[in-house]
């Protein structure tokens, strides 16, 4: 090192590429694991959006009354199947702040169905943080404060109302309640099964493992969808929503875990004659401490990525059973029971809006799909 007469120090060694490419390897190599995950996964910009888009639809779910402008099932006689109402800023030229024209509804004798006409010479401004229908925050807390709610004499429908007057926007915020925590439920369940009877049957081999895979053969072979249907109609028709909605969500995980708990087996099989594992045992260790301490962590990024495409499996399971009429029924509230109002395609083809539904389940199966391979793709950021 040599000092310049502007006092800073000038290394004179030669410059050698192949030693900076070896110091950046090592830095990689002593960084964190999480460190690597996280580098790798915010290269592949769909996963990194899909997962920020799915973290803020959770982080939403328990304010869904607070955004939602009527309850679930807030009933508007005389604007049966109203159609979706635009938010205007300016009238006239003149800059009001967010309305809505109030509709009117009018008889068309031709066609026996209902019209409805904006007033478009009487602007409504929308409301906010007003009273409305009460609701529970986070399921817990009582509240009747809203976001935003409908002008005084008019109505919001933004994305319009079903056969009832029911508001559809406000009807799927509350169905991704339950839509979306399905999902949740239903892969514990899966996971918690699963990875038990895969590992039992990986580590220790013999006839449990011929056992294991007897069961998961048999399971296999049986047809879903006819299997869904029977175990549905099983349950009784005078539960409750909630009840119905524990009971869907834990078919959904029981009829699910056979493809996984294959896949840790096979797993399994492999590792267990690694170097490390013996090490373990013959120090004492037991088999369960193995099975969680060795084992399992070398197999979680693949576990991580089997979750989340295994979520928007359960959603459309759950979506299935609903539209058919033998998963969740009103009054409980779900993207399925929606689009059970929506089975008419005559209905569909005269009131498009009803269809409305079909969008987010589309959107969130696409989300999870898309983070679930970013996942796939930076689990291991050692892999090119």
């Amino acid at each position: 090192m040599n000092r310049r007469s502007d006092g800073r120090y000038v290394d004179e060694a030669p410059f050698d590429p192949q030693a900076s490419i070896q110091q950046l390897e090592r830095a990689d190599l002593d960084a964190p694991n999480w460190l690597l995950v996280w580098r790798k996964f915010r290269t592949h910009k769909l996963g990194l959006i899909s997962g920020m888009f799915l973290l803020l639809c959770y982080l939403m779910l328990p304010f869904a009354g607070f955004i939602a402008p009527y309850g679930p099932n807030d009933r508007n006689g005389e604007h049966l199947y109203a159609p979706p109402q635009s938010v205007n800023w300016f009238h006239k030229g003149e800059f009001i702040g967010p309305y809505v024209y109030p509709i009117v509804a009018e008889a068309d004798l031709e066609t026996f169905q209902w019209k409805f006409e904006p007033d478009t010479e009487d602007p409504r401004p929308i409301r906010f943080l007003c009273e409305g229908s009460e609701y529970k925050l986070a399921g817990l807390i009582k509240s009747d404060t809203h976001l935003f709610c409908a002008p005084e004499g008019a109505t919001l429908f933004l994305w319009g109302s079903d056969r009832l007057g029911r508001d559809v926007f406000s009807r799927i915020l509350y169905g991704a309640q339950l839509s979306l925590t399905v999902g949740l439920i239903g892969i514990s369940v899966s996971f918690f099964l699963g990875i038990l009877f895969g590992s039992i049957a990986g580590y220790f081999g013999g006839k449990i493992d011929w056992v294991i895979n007897r069961v998961i053969e048999i399971l296999r072979s049986l047809p879903e969808l006819p299997l869904w249907l029977a175990l549905s109609a099983a349950v009784p028709s005078n539960w409750s929503p909630v009840a119905v909605f524990f009971i869907i969500s834990i078919i959904l995980g029981i009829l699910d875990w056979p493809g996984l708990a294959r896949s840790v087996r096979a797993k399994f099989l492999s590792l267990r004659e690694e170097e490390y594992v013996r090490a373990a045992e013959m120090m004492g260790a037991s088999s369960g401490r193995v099975i969680r301490k060795h084992l399992l962590p070398n197999f979680m990024s693949h576990l991580i990525a089997s979750a989340t495409l295994s979520i928007p499996a359960m959603i459309l399971g759950e979506t299935a059973l609903s539209f058919l009429g033998l998963g969740l029924r009103a009054p409980a509230v779900s993207w399925g029971v929606m689009l059970n109002d929506a089975q008419n395609l005559a209905s569909i083809e005269i009131y498009p809006w009803t269809a409305i539904p079909m969008l987010p389940i589309i959107v969130i199966v696409l989300a999870f799909n898309f983070l679930g391979d970013g996942l796939r793709d930076s689990l291991d950021p050692y892999q090119q």
